[in-house]
């Protein structure tokens, strides 16, 4: 799957990402509002991508997707649909590599992977799971047109972990 937008250029991740993944998976905004998936190795970030999105996209025809700069081919970031075992509906995700911050490429991203699942995939509704600490976060969650419907709880002293959601009218 490859999606496009004005700047960037949006497609599955593959095993040859894998030197990408273990940089932005151990980053500390990363670690603290994702968690640590315990990459230490090019080859467990390898590993994690068999085993998570790759494996999604073959078992749900979904997942998270590399997310580069359409201009140079930049990764910058990974943003996608999940179908969690946890979440009853289908999770807009991402995460990405901290100098990408704060110049829209979440948003545009998200939109797009957001609009793809509605229009193509048919899917009614989308969820967001964020930490209630992650203010930029819950700001494009927000910006998206998710709204806010409850906690989960967490284990006592982790930050709560909000759900927001959206539905599409049909």
């Amino acid at each position: 799957m490859i999606l496009e937008t004005e700047r960037l250029r949006i497609r599955h991740l593959t095993e040859q990402d894998a030197t990408f993944a273990l940089k932005l998976y151990t980053t500390e905004p990363f670690l603290r509002f994702v968690g640590d998936k315990s990459l230490k190795t090019v080859d467990d970030a390898r590993q994690y991508l068999l085993d998570g999105p790759i494996s999604m996209y073959q078992s749900h025809g979904i997942g998270l997707s590399l997310v580069e700069i359409k201009e140079c081919g930049t990764p910058v970031g990974i943003c996608g649909l999940i179908k969690r075992d946890t979440l009853d509906d289908i999770d807009i995700g991402y995460g990405f590599l901290p100098e990408y911050f704060n110049q829209g490429y979440g948003y545009e991203s998200a939109k797009a992977m957001m609009d793809f699942g509605r229009n193509e995939l048919k899917i009614n509704k989308i969820v967001a799971i964020t930490t209630s600490d992650n203010d930029s976060s819950i700001r494009l969650i927000k910006r998206l047109g998710l709204n806010f419907v409850c906690n989960i709880e967490e284990p006592e002293g982790e930050p709560a972990l909000g759900l927001y959601e959206i539905t599409f009218n049909r």
